[in-house]
């Protein structure tokens, strides 16, 4: 989620402080730039709001008693909204090496690091005042921004564990390639210094988010995929721009991988505007089991997180009934997010669900790391998943990953609970993949289904967007033992859950102005949740 520290944010008309996205966060109402209320009606637990580390020192290079014409010029450029100025730059960001507009301007790189260091040490402060633990907790946090072309992205979001943090933000400007940024982050991270990074947005990304290669089309190599390994744990399943999970082609005949598409698969010789094999999280998943055979250990073994990457100060106002839009002036009001054809695709974003002993820093880092945490299209669905071998008397929560039986099938667990405010329970399903032969292959069960496995059943009046409570279930217990379990074989399993039908946000926004929705999207969404995977390791390693 990104404040008016962000450039593009900024560029969108926001000019809501971090210090009032945190109120949105607890729960306060706040007007966006358009007058709009935004509100969440449950507050969050925890919150890491990151902004563009590119845009660190923007603000104050331009408050500078001693800047530039240039400067100036740039500043004026970025008080009143403007896409086209928001997709030049951008464009410039995306050559190799990327142009920075302030350095350009100023040309002084001790000035220009002097104000990007001022922005990051009022974000610490501002964070720090927020925190409040066991109520509400605050991580140090920003994103890595490298940019595509045709608006491509390949954004990492970096999560600091406690106060002791790098004296700066490594930015696109700083770190290259994804490999830079772990090993300056390794390097500048001294004494209780932890951090992660969490690939954002990689249905954008062109290919690149779970390939074998570089920004720089460099290919990884041993120390890289340790890298990767070591700082990676988690990756981001759903946001503002839709689904990361799947998508059909690539695999898979999986009909839930159409729920919130943002792009289309990549047509013969397209390069950008589309899906890759290589975009999705589930094919980075089977990638990782080809990988380990390869090199002797899983590189993309990711637990999953939701998140919003909305540009209006707003975390986690992810209900559908009242989005407000990810871009300012260009998403809202409600006449202006329908008639935008390039935005009518978003969603209200995701959320991310973390089980941990406290809400604090340290164990919250602490699951992410284990990676006990879950994600949401952004409902507040409840999930657990665990897994067990009978002869070895101990379950094994999400994110675990857990040797092989010889003797003894996996017997998996599932609780699920309906979002008190939310929809029904429809369907739970598990999503096993695993290698054959050097083969990566994959399973979707529906394992239960509450009246009918097709959403079919389940009816929406799509002129009160009313539905039938009594329809679906509130909770789901259930247990799957893999009777197709193979030992010698890597897997991997998690499990999908989906609510009955309701709304899309499209459709509400309709209904208040009094018009019929568009109808070349869906008047529905399936809201859902995905656990972290399980890991079952080979019993011949």
């Amino acid at each position: 989620m990104h404040s008016s520290l962000s450039f593009d944010s900024y560029i969108f008309g926001n000019r809501l402080s971090l210090d009032e996205s945190y109120r949105v966060a607890k729960g306060e109402a706040v007007e966006n730039v358009e007058g709009e209320i935004m509100q969440l009606r449950t507050p969050l637990d925890f919150a890491a709001i990151t902004d563009h580390s590119e845009s660190f020192g923007i603000h104050e290079g331009c408050d500078d008693e001693e800047a530039t014409l240039s400067t100036l010029i740039l500043c004026r450029r970025l008080e009143s909204p403007d896409l086209l100025f928001f997709l030049q730059l951008r464009a410039n960001g995306a050559k190799r090496p990327p142009d920075n507009p302030m350095l350009d301007a100023a040309g002084d790189h001790e000035k220009l690091h002097k104000f990007a260091k001022m922005t990051w040490d009022k974000i610490i402060e501002v964070n720090n005042i927020h925190n409040d633990p066991g109520k509400f907790t605050t991580f140090h946090a920003y994103e890595y921004s490298p940019t595509l072309p045709d608006v491509g992205k390949h954004h990492r979001n970096v999560i600091f564990r406690n106060d002791s943090v790098p004296d700066h933000a490594v930015s696109m400007f700083h770190a290259a390639t994804e490999i830079d940024l772990w090993k300056q982050l390794d390097d500048l991270c001294l004494g209780n210094c932890q951090f992660i990074t969490i690939p954002h947005n990689s249905n954008l990304s062109w290919g690149l988010a779970f390939a074998n290669i570089t920004i720089d089309g460099d290919p990884y190599d041993l120390e890289a995929w340790k890298l990767r390994d070591q700082f990676e744990p988690i990756v981001e399943m759903f946001q503002v721009k839709g689904s990361s999970e799947c998508a059909i082609g690539f695999g898979t005949t999986d009909e839930e991988c159409n729920i919130e598409q943002y792009l289309t698969r990549c047509e013969p010789g397209q390069e950008t505007q589309c899906i890759h094999p290589t975009s999705m999280v589930r094919d980075g998943l089977k990638l990782g089991l080809q990988y380990k055979e390869e090199i002797g250990f899983n590189p993309m073994d990711f637990g999953f997180i939701g998140s919003t990457d909305t540009h209006n100060s707003n975390p986690g106002d992810t209900e559908e009934y009242d989005f407000r839009g990810a871009s300012g002036v260009f998403t809202a009001p409600a006449e202006t997010r329908l008639s935008n054809s390039n935005r009518v695709n978003n969603t209200p974003g995701g959320l991310a669900a973390i089980w941990a002993d406290q809400n604090t820093r340290d164990a919250l880092f602490d699951s992410m790391q284990r990676k006990e945490v879950y994600a949401t299209s952004g409902t507040r669905i409840r999930l657990k998943f665990s897994v067990n071998f009978e002869s070895q008397q101990e379950t094994h929560p999400m994110g675990s990953t857990v040797k092989a039986d010889m003797d003894n099938m996996p017997e998996f667990s599932i609780v699920a609970q309906k979002d008190p405010l939310e929809g029904p329970l429809h369907k739970v399903q598990l999503i096993k993949g695993w290698t054959s032969n050097g083969i990566a292959l994959e399973r979707v069960l529906d394992i239960y289904c509450s009246q009918s496995c097709s959403d079919e059943v389940f009816k929406v009046d799509l002129k009160t967007c009313e539905i039938d409570q009594q329809q679906g279930e509130d909770e789901i217990k259930v247990s799957w033992t893999d009777e197709t379990y193979k030992p010698e074989q890597n897997a991997f399993y998690y499990v999908r859950v989906l609510q009955v039908p309701t709304c899309r946000w499209s459709t509400y926004d309709s209904i208040a102005l009094g018009i019929q929705p568009p109808d070349d999207i869906p008047a529905t969404v399936t809201e859902m949740a995905w656990s972290s995977p399980i890991w079952i390791d080979s019993a011949n390693e």
